[in-house]
């Protein structure tokens, strides 16, 4: 396999498929998830020698329908980011743009997807670490219902929030893969009610992302009606990160500490910088409440997936990366992103769909509807897959 994007970072030598409905179908797995007999860093320094004593539930699953587990990708260090500009283990670049970021903390699975190393890639979705990388790399990416895949094996970052979901380059790959992944694969919906946030929820966004999104709501078979939420999305999206930065400190224990050389100091900011914060639990619960009473059972919310398109490493991320992707997460709903357009200078944009609990297979079935119509997935330039 030539990796010239560093997507993988531990390969299985002696990797091999079997029977069943995902025979010779290849995957790379996130590095926060077990595979046995592989680091299971989740991308930290500190856990380079801690070894998978056995598979992830979701991994043991896709064995068992005959894929190929071909190894690790790379990640935001901890999954708390969405650059994958990995101090301990290198840069991912965008198979689009190298040197441009895939996204986070997911970039390795999205990259590794989109550069045709593999048919499928697991990642772990936090505020939007499925469908962040899944916009900048122009493939598609599912965040599930809270709880319809296991998280066994998944070394968290805030597991109210997390869950593991794939990335693939078609709707066709993510259909297939879905049901063997999920413990509960949910139901078909007929979305009869659509959503747009009021004011596209006060983000700044670039206008190649407003031409796609505005591009699929021509596609949709809905008029949408205005959802105005109780709180801003930069409100949700730093309680959440709180929550979260909050929860790992916890977890490291006497690991976390300004000496400690397993972590970046990077990521020691970050947690000083969230560990004197105000967790605000009351703008999470509000948020969730919300968002599922408006959507019911039929309703969908439509929304970009990414403010901006990929930018180049090493220049300051933008602090609304997770805006729109994070309420997903908070409300435990499945999100699908899938591709929308193109930047003038040819770099992807993305729109997501957003349902109610259990309707992984309608929004495959609407978002196929859309991307029917916008045609906007391109395989990366100068890669023959």
């Amino acid at each position: 396999m030539e990796d010239r994007w560093g997507a993988f970072v531990d390969l299985d030598p002696d990797a091999q498929g079997g029977e069943g409905p995902l025979a010779g179908l290849t995957v790379g797995v996130k590095s926060n998830i077990m595979v046995k007999g592989l680091p299971w860093t989740g991308g930290m320094g500190l856990y380079r020698d801690r070894i998978a004593g056995r598979d992830a539930e979701v991994v043991t699953r896709l064995r068992a329908a005959g894929a190929v587990i071909l190894g690790t990708v790379n990640m935001h260090e901890a999954a708390l980011g969405a650059l994958t500009d990995n101090a301990f283990y290198g840069r991912t670049h965008n198979p689009h743009r190298h040197d441009y970021t895939p996204g986070g903390s997911s970039g390795g699975s999205g990259a590794a997807v989109a550069a045709g190393l593999c048919d499928l890639a697991l990642g772990t979705d936090t505020m939007g670490s499925v469908r962040i990388p899944a916009a900048y790399c122009g493939v598609y990416g599912l965040k599930p219902t809270e709880g319809a895949v296991s998280s066994d094996g998944l070394a968290f970052l805030e597991p109210s929030l997390d869950c593991i979901g794939p990335l693939a380059a078609s709707l066709d790959m993510l259909e297939q893969a879905w049901p063997i992944l999920a413990s509960d694969p949910g139901h078909a919906v007929t979305f009869n009610r659509a959503f747009v946030l009021g004011r596209q929820g006060e983000v700044a966004v670039q206008p190649a992302v407003t031409a796609g999104f505005e591009a699929a709501l021509r596609a949709l078979p809905l008029t949408p009606t205005m959802l105005d939420l109780p709180d801003s999305l930069t409100d949700i999206r730093m309680a959440g990160l709180v929550s979260a930065g909050q929860w790992l400190i916890a977890d490291l224990g006497p690991e976390y500490r300004e000496d400690n050389p397993g972590l970046s100091d990077e990521l020691k900011f970050i947690l000083k910088i969230t560990a004197g914060m105000e967790q605000r639990p009351e703008v999470l619960a509000r948020t969730r409440t919300a968002l599922r009473e408006a959507l019911g059972s039929d309703g969908v919310l439509i929304m970009p997936t990414a403010p901006q398109v990929a930018f180049p490493h090493g220049t300051r991320a933008p602090s609304n990366q997770a805006d729109f992707t994070c309420l997903a997460n908070v409300a435990g709903l499945p999100a699908l992103a899938l591709p929308s357009g193109w930047s003038k200078d040819g770099l992807p944009v993305s729109v997501q769909l957003v349902g109610p609990p259990g309707s992984e297979p309608g929004l495959i079935a609407l978002a196929r509807q859309l991307d029917n119509q916008l045609q906007a997935y391109r395989r990366p330039p100068n890669i023959d897959i």
